[in-house]
């Protein structure tokens, strides 16, 4: 059978035979490779990087797999920054934009970035590594009319298979409101879940926004094993960026080879468990994925 979906990057020219054969979402091997990355913490809320293979145990639909594939390095990413700029975050792109250069500067010198700029209409940006040049996208792009938001993300997750990092990230900043998109919410969770993206969201609202939409922003997050912010102070925008820049920068990558036969485009729910001393570890990881159509 013909593969699939990789849930996160593998390393190209890793001396593996399941090794990448491109870049992009989805691979084509010889068996079912199934790739996450996972996020782990102690009970006080720091992270755990020390942790061995024998330490984990993956379940797919509640049947336990065996681990192939195992590494905690720090990898280069390929990250979108996907920015609202409807008329509503007008006296917020300053701070945005300050929290967008904290989170380049946070990054690796070896990571690609990109913005895509969204209102009704929406505009990708080029690759580059630069923390000014990615606030000057921010700021130098003008805040008005309506919201587009899951044209935005559908942009982004494309653009994302351009780029040429093993892990790749999008980090959504808006209200979570959208009322102007061609696309539709199950599109993008549907894409989201076919790929091998994390999402994290930053929720920028007053609590009187009538646009306002954190469960949508909450649903990103979570498919993808990504995580959703809501800072209770707009300049809390900037910290909150370097928390997401230092998750990206202190994950597990596990594999297995997935052993279910169900029909294509089902979805498998995933589970996995981390202990340390026999003491159970907090873990995020996405929940699932959905298995190819192709």
């Amino acid at each position: 059978m013909i593969l699939l979906l990789l849930l996160l990057g593998v390393a190209s020219g890793a001396q593996n035979p399941l090794s990448v054969v491109d870049q992009a979402f989805r691979i084509s091997v010889n068996v079912n490779l199934v790739i996450l990355n996972a996020t782990v913490r102690d009970a006080k809320g720091g992270f755990v990087s020390d942790l061995l293979e024998p330490d984990f145990e993956i379940y797919e639909d509640g049947v336990r797999q065996s681990l192939r594939l195992f590494r905690k390095e720090d990898v280069p990413v390929t990250v979108g920054l996907v920015i609202d700029h409807s008329a509503s975050m007008r006296p917020k792109l300053e701070e945005v934009a300050a929290a967008a250069r904290t989170f380049a500067q946070s990054s690796s010198a070896e990571d690609q970035m990109f913005v895509v700029n969204f209102n009704e209409r929406v505009s990708v940006g080029q690759f580059t590594n630069l923390p000014d040049e990615l606030a000057r996208a921010i700021s130098g792009t003008r805040a008005e009319g309506r919201t587009a938001l899951y044209d935005a993300a559908i942009q982004a997750l494309d653009r994302l298979k351009a780029g040429s990092r093993e892990k790749k990230a999008l980090i959504v900043i808006s209200d979570g409101g959208d009322n102007a998109s061609g696309h539709n919410l199950a599109e993008v969770l549907k894409m989201a879940e076919q790929s091998s993206v994390l999402v994290y969201t930053v929720g920028i609202f007053d609590e009187d926004d009538p646009d306002r939409n954190p469960g949508v922003l909450k649903r990103l997050a979570q498919v993808t094993g990504g995580e959703a912010f809501f800072p209770g102070q707009l300049n809390d925008a900037v910290a909150v960026c370097e928390r997401i820049a230092r998750d990206i920068r202190n994950q597990y990558t596990l594999g297995f080879l997935s052993s279910n036969v169900q029909v294509p485009g089902a979805f498998r729910s995933l589970k996995v468990v981390a202990r340390m001393n026999k003491r159970k570890l907090s873990v995020r990881a996405r929940p699932g994925y959905v298995a190819d159509t192709k």
